[in-house]
């Protein structure tokens, strides 16, 4: 849920990145902060968790510009993918106002997308908030593996495994080239800010 401070004609919103272990969230991230410096506001955080080559969580404001004179503030996360983290990944959910879904493309990890998938699901569900409903964006990652021979699925058989009933927009990326990165999160910002125009009633 966005944050509306009217002292300050502020709105925070937040966006998360959600994916299975390994995906990419982090690598996402981290591209995003190096190759947007001039929308980047203070320092990247995060913390290492024992086991997940992931981080705890990444934190990243990015000033986008105002609406109606309100200023937009979006601060990012990514939750850890291990399993042993779900509490965590529940915790970082919490006042999320859209989400970057992470697909891990090799062939290998096609059903640790389908659970991950599931378990955003029920993580949403006990904050009262529909997967239908909720800015969501999916990113197939990890491309470019197939270029080193690396077994991968067809976007095809992602969009059947994952988005066959969400119908959300969905990208083919590679975070660690970049492709496809600001493509995703630019969909995932403009589907956040229509939401937030309904929720703060304001004209289109």
């Amino acid at each position: 849920m966005a944050i509306f401070n009217i002292k300050k004609r502020e709105i925070e919103c937040k966006i998360v990145y959600y994916g299975p272990g390994r995906c990419g969230k982090t690598t996402n991230l981290e591209y995003i902060f190096k190759s947007y410096k001039k929308q980047v506001e203070g320092e990247m955080v995060s913390i290492n968790t024992e086991g997940d080559r992931t981080l705890f969580f990444d934190f990243l404001p990015m000033e986008l510009g105002k609406i109606k004179g309100c200023e937009i503030r979006v601060q990012m996360f990514t939750v850890p993918g291990q399993v042993q983290y779900s509490s965590t990944r529940k915790l970082v959910l919490k006042g999320v106002d859209g989400i970057i879904f992470v697909a891990d493309s090799m062939d290998v990890r096609r059903e640790k997308n389908m659970e991950s998938l599931k378990d955003l699901q029920k993580n949403l569900k006990e904050y009262g908030l529909n997967i239908f409903k909720i800015p969501l964006v999916l990113q197939y990652n990890k491309r470019d593996l197939a270029e080193q021979g690396i077994p991968i699925m067809s976007v095809e058989q992602m969009e059947r495994d994952l988005n066959r009933q969400l119908k959300v927009p969905a990208f083919p990326g590679s975070a660690m080239t970049g492709k496809g990165v600001g493509k995703t999160l630019q969909e995932c910002l403009k589907l956040t800010l229509k939401s937030l125009h309904k929720q703060f009633n304001w004209a289109e």
